[in-house]
């Protein structure tokens, strides 16, 4: 069932209390640098490609209860929303692809997107956000996915914002029965860039993978709040996340793994790595787990540190320049990544983004 929008008054964006660094789910975050009352809320461009027959002119702006924080409750409250639904036993042969172009100038823009598979559907379905052009934006995306029993979906979101954008951002999905979902981020763009993801498999033997690869650098910020959270038996969760900081960029992730006292048989891994390419740069990586029912398998892991020694010297000895060797090493990193995602045709480039944002070797 369809949620409407909740009343919020935004003509008074400097009235808006907003959250603080004291609470837990914002902590490291850089909240406290928002000053909202330097944005106008405006509109923006949205270009779907492949969408045809999918895109329902309903007016849904939320497919859950209960926007998680105040940003989620602004971005319902402006009321615009894309809403692919796919039909059960449908096959959707093109991935759909959703372009966000946010305006700067002080903007703020409230990109909303529900994706509802039908049982028995396949979608994959890529969102983009692009800056149309320079200077200051705050943007606030959100992402519906409702995952339909043996429905098959990927999603894949990529961030190309300019270093003078905000965004933050909240993803949630539910998974029914024997579906499968793919959720990826690709995070390059934006001054500080933040997303919320919570994950429910809420329908026996439903499986959920994360990945992400993010790279910061000048003064940029990524901060990623995960929940693979499990309500019932028999599901599997598995995250990815690998990312690089460098110059005075910073990273902050923290997972949790929250296994319900009814998802016995369940497995869940998480997984987090960080390069740290410059003294100058900061990565946090914070992995919980909070189970609370026996017969399950769960694991953690993360790690924040240099380029690996033995592997750089390992491809030096066999005549490669050390500029080069670093780069192949970075490069081969965030490959375990790049094979994950769900569009072929995007790898070469987001090889190549990666490659351009490299400073390792340079003299300046």
């Amino acid at each position: 069932m369809s949620v409407a929008a909740p009343s919020l008054d935004l003509s008074r964006l400097d009235q808006i209390e907003l959250p603080t660094t004291d609470q837990e789910i914002w902590r490291y975050s850089r909240i406290g640098d928002l000053d909202l009352a330097r944005f106008t809320p405006g509109d923006h461009e949205v270009s779907i490609r492949n969408g045809d027959g999918y895109v329902a002119d309903d007016g849904v702006v939320s497919l859950f209860d209960g926007p998680p924080d105040v940003f989620a409750e602004i971005s319902a409250a402006r009321g615009q929303a894309v809403h692919l639904v796919i039909p059960a036993g449908t096959v959707v042969p093109e991935p759909i692809v959703v372009t966000h172009s946010i305006p700067g100038g002080g903007a703020l823009t409230t990109p909303r997107l529900l994706i509802d598979a039908g049982a028995d559907s396949e979608v994959t379905v890529i969102e983009i956000f692009r800056s149309a052009s320079g200077g200051a934006a705050l943007t606030l995306p959100v992402l519906h996915t409702r995952v339909g029993a043996a429905a098959r979906v990927k999603y894949l979101t990529v961030n190309e914002l300019n270093d003078e954008a905000w965004s933050i951002g909240h993803q949630r999905a539910e998974s029914d029965r024997d579906s499968t979902l793919l959720l990826s981020t690709v995070s390059l763009g934006g001054d500080y860039a933040r997303v919320r993801t919570e994950a429910r498999s809420i329908g026996r033997g439903a499986s959920t993978k994360q990945v992400a690869l993010y790279f910061a650098d000048g003064s940029q910020m990524h901060d990623f709040r995960v929940i693979q959270d499990h309500v019932a038996p028999h599901t599997n969760s598995d995250l990815l996340f690998k990312g690089a900081v460098q110059d005075r960029s910073a990273s902050v992730y923290t997972g949790l793994i929250a296994i319900g006292e009814e998802a016995r048989g369940t497995a869940a891994y998480q997984t987090n790595r960080t390069l740290t390419l410059s003294e100058g740069a900061w990565a946090e990586s914070v992995p919980n787990l909070d189970i609370r029912t026996n017969d399950v398998k769960c694991a953690h892991a993360s790690a924040v540190g240099p380029i690996d020694e033995d592997q750089r010297f390992y491809l030096e000895s066999r005549g490669v320049q050390p500029e080069i060797a670093e780069r192949l090493v970075v490069l081969g990193f965030f490959d375990e990544v790049i094979s994950q995602l769900p569009s072929a045709e995007l790898a070469a480039d987001l090889r190549a983004r990666v490659a351009a944002k490299l400073k390792i070797g340079d003299d300046s």
